[in-house]
């Protein structure tokens, strides 16, 4: 097996690269709640995508670039399940989100 390096390497332009990919997720979902409990779970999972997002920036900003792409990669998490469980439309967007 031939390792290839370059995929292998964390640098900033891959981690504003995620950044950017899932800033382009959150604003591209929509809600399609059905109800009020719904509507406070989806907005705690809103806010959990924020939250790791600040920390990538973070953590980004200060060097830390192992944290920062754990973080980023856990605040597309928080979206994408969103989308996978039915509480935000993807728009049938099978490169940002892992549709239902």
């Amino acid at each position: 097996m031939v390792l290839n390096m370059e995929n292998t390497l964390l640098t900033v332009e891959k981690i504003e690269r995620y950044l950017l990919i899932t800033s382009k997720a959150r604003a591209k979902a929509t809600p399609i709640t059905v109800n009020k409990d719904e509507e406070e779970k989806l907005s705690i999972m809103l806010r959990m995508c924020d939250d790791y997002t600040s920390d990538a920036r973070h953590f980004l900003a200060s060097g830390n670039l192992i944290d920062a792409f754990g973080a980023i990669n856990y605040a597309h998490a928080w979206i994408d399940a969103a989308v996978k469980i039915g509480f935000l439309d993807g728009h049938d967007d099978d490169i940002l989100f892992t549709l239902p």
